[in-house]
């Protein structure tokens, strides 16, 4: 259809802020409004040829939608609709209703909300209130339980230098060894704590630091690199970024040596982004990390506690590494976010690249 004949009646909806997309009975794009081209990344050039199918690719949701409001004549809106543009997903409200058109009798207007950004927001105020919480009752939890622990081993080193019988000794070597493991629980559990030191860091010397620690402790497991060299420098603590780097990954390498797998791969990528909002700040550009492993994946019952103190779903594990990986990202003031299906887990850390003199971190 010509975009003359289309400038009068849809002229107006070029100055709305949400996306709009018009498509004819054949489900091809007539008409994208400057936002929409923003949401999708498009120019008005490449409009030619596009069928909403490509723009989108087949989406089951938005099609029953489309399909609800032509047989009712009516808008309809789908408040939850995911969409995928390459590698990346978005999460929508649609509104969908007729559009009388020239030449076209089945003619849909398309009204595109993007929410990932609220949600997101949203997320991060919960998960910053559940932060400060989880360091709260940690700090608190370790404090009281580390006098009494001490208490604990040295009375059974004073038994141990009484006992005559010799295989009495083993039972007192217990208490003694079990004393120091949980001593050095309490000790990670307030090594979060300290202030953390800012300073330049290059995340890729991070991450080969972490990788040549990896390489060595699993040396049956792959650790692939695709970094984008030309990353700005950070402002950080350069060995809370590695602990929390290498937390994930070590996560990662003890799923997939628990599942007794083969063919084991972890992958650290690197890329910049641009316009986020982290800690309720804009910031133009920050370092993207994502760590991702083909292990088992994390089981769905755990996916929404991952990041607090003692879950793990691992026999053994103390399950502190997410957590203190969660706490030296948020004093950072970045976000760290995972998405987890079988045979596939990506975690996804944002660092704020600083462009005035404020400062990156938080104590």
């Amino acid at each position: 259809m010509n975009a003359a004949v289309l400038a009068g009646p849809l002229a107006g909806l070029d100055l709305l802020a949400t996306a709009v997309v018009v498509i004819d009975d054949e489900r091809s794009v007539v008409y994208m409004n400057p936002s929409a081209e923003n949401l999708f990344e498009l120019s008005h050039s490449s409009l030619a040829m596009l069928t909403l199918d490509r723009l989108l690719g087949e989406n089951a949701v938005l099609d029953a939608a489309i399909q609800q409001s032509r047989v009712n004549h009516s808008a309809y809106t789908e408040h939850e609709l995911e969409v995928s543009l390459g590698k990346q997903r978005l999460n929508l409200a649609c509104t969908v209703c007729p559009a009388e058109l020239p030449g076209s009798a089945q003619a849909m207007l398309l009204e595109f909300r993007q929410i990932d950004r609220q949600l997101r927001i949203e997320r991060e105020a919960r998960m910053l209130e559940q932060s400060q919480a989880h360091r709260d009752l940690i700090r608190n939890l370790a404090h009281e339980i580390k006098n009494p622990l001490g208490g604990i081993r040295g009375a059974a080193q004073l038994l141990d230098r009484e006992l005559e019988r010799p295989g009495l000794h083993e039972y007192t070597q217990v208490i003694i060894k079990e004393s120091d493991r949980l001593q050095s629980l309490m000790d990670r559990l307030l090594t979060p704590h300290r202030l953390p030191l800012p300073g330049p860091v290059n995340i890729h010397e991070v991450l080969e630091r972490v990788r040549s620690v990896m390489l060595a402790e699993f040396p049956g497991i792959a650790v692939r690199r695709d970094y984008d060299t030309s990353l700005p420098t950070l402002t950080g603590d350069r060995e809370q970024l590695i602990q929390v780097v290498l937390n994930i990954v070590r996560n990662a390498a003890q799923a997939i040596k628990g599942a007794g797998m083969s063919n084991g791969e972890i992958r650290l990528r690197t890329r910049i982004a641009r316009q986020v909002t982290l800690a309720r700040r804009r910031y133009r550009h920050a370092v993207q990390i994502d760590i991702c492993d083909n292990g088992p994946g994390i089981p769905e019952n755990m996916r929404e506690r991952v990041f607090q103190p003692l879950i793990s779903g691992r026999e053994g594990g103390s399950g502190l590494g997410l957590t203190i990986a969660h706490n030296f990202i948020t004093q950072h003031r970045g976000a760290i976010t995972f998405d987890s299906v079988p045979g596939k887990t990506c975690f996804t850390l944002l660092l704020p690249v600083q462009d005035d003199a404020r400062p990156a971190m938080q104590h």
